[in-house]
């Protein structure tokens, strides 16, 4: 263990790095450690009888297993398959994937739900296609005196300044917590590790991690989206102009993921090889515990995904989301939500796999 020294500190940013960190619309440059990366370069690339098609896939942070479906769907010629040379880019503090998609410098982005009915408000020309998260992994951490989330009203709580952009004006409406409560989120466990008193946002896939690795407690976890939290996560977007006049594209993009997806889930080997090439600070430990949370929290294959199957979005779904996103005040109360995601993708893509399902 390292304490509660400096090099405590020291050590578990060099963990915390490795795992989600803010959403990648909160900087604008594309500058991260290896951005511009092709994964497909260490890839072998299956045969294909459809013409190949050179796509740009942007994330939302550095390769973790966050990301597997779709490094798995490049190292096992999932997308070659389907007629796609996909190149992924690796996201980032300083990148801005969403500007690079209006730019034409990608052609998918992962995003989420939040951000998707927020560009309407900005009247962007961006579309939400699939949403390979049922459940957002965002969470809040807590000492192991915390029995529940409503035990954390009026107590301090470390977030970033984009939780005022997403969860945290449901946390007030439904727990009642107010602004007085946060404290500035420092992307380390160090303080909360230090202070008894104070909880922290994170991700169920990584920053528990990093509090095992240097703490001897368990921090009790409390997940969003298993307390009414709706927004999806993990999302693909594109521009209208590609939903409109390359739809071929994106169905087969939409199509390949879900299969990349389920063999990520099966067995991740490809996707955790080409990630760590990627991303040098991936360990093995950090990885496996991804792996492991997003199969417990059933992030991919729960909610609606368990009988519609991955990558799924319904109109109930995105409706609770405007909902709550209106009534916090967040988007204007006549924008019309239905205009920032299209089912017809992810349904044509399940309705291609499983041709006898009744429809």
């Amino acid at each position: 263990m390292c304490g509660h020294s400096l090099a405590t500190a020291l050590c578990l940013c060099v963990l915390i790095l490795v795992g989600c960190g803010p959403s990648s619309d909160e900087a604008t440059a594309d500058t991260s450690p290896s951005a511009g990366t092709n994964a497909a370069e260490h890839a072998d690339q299956a045969s294909s009888g459809v013409a190949s098609k050179k796509i740009r896939l942007t994330t939302n942070w550095y390769a973790q297993a966050e990301h597997g479906g779709f490094y798995q769907a490049v190292a096992a010629g999932i997308y070659a398959d389907h007629g796609l040379d996909v190149s992924i880019d690796m996201g980032g503090p300083q990148v801005n994937n969403l500007q690079l998609l209006l730019a034409g410098k990608t052609d998918f982005v992962v995003g989420f739900g939040i951000r998707a009915i927020n560009s309407l408000n900005e009247d962007l020309p961006v579309v939400t296609v699939a949403a390979y998260f049922q459940k957002d992994p965002q969470a809040i951490l807590a000492h192991p005196d915390i029995e529940s989330l409503a035990d954390l009203k009026g107590k301090p709580i470390a977030v970033a300044a984009s939780a005022d952009t997403t969860y945290w004006p449901w946390l007030e409406e439904k727990y009642g917590f107010t602004g007085g409560q946060k404290q500035p989120y420092q992307f380390s466990v160090a303080p909360f590790i230090a202070n008894p008193d104070l909880s922290q946002q994170g991700y169920v896939t990584s920053e528990p991690y990093a509090v095992q690795q240097a703490a001897d407690f368990e921090p009790e976890i409390f997940l969003f989206a298993d307390y009414g939290y709706p927004a999806y996560s993990t999302t693909i977007t594109t521009t209208r102009d590609m939903v409109e006049n390359h739809p071929d594209v994106v169905q087969r993009f939409v199509a390949a993921s879900i299969e990349g997806w389920q063999s990520f889930l099966d067995d991740p080997a490809q996707a955790k090889k080409l990630i760590q090439e990627e991303n040098a600070d991936m360990g093995d430990g950090q990885f496996d515990f991804g792996v492991d949370k997003i199969r417990e929290y059933e992030l991919v294959t729960g909610g609606d995904a368990v009988e519609q199957g991955i990558g799924i979005m319904t109109d109930a779904r995105w409706q609770q989301t405007f909902n709550f996103m209106r009534e916090a005040g967040m988007v204007d109360a006549d924008v019309d939500y239905k205009k920032a995601y299209t089912l017809k993708f992810v349904q044509q893509a399940h309705a291609d796999a499983n041709p006898d399902a009744p429809q």
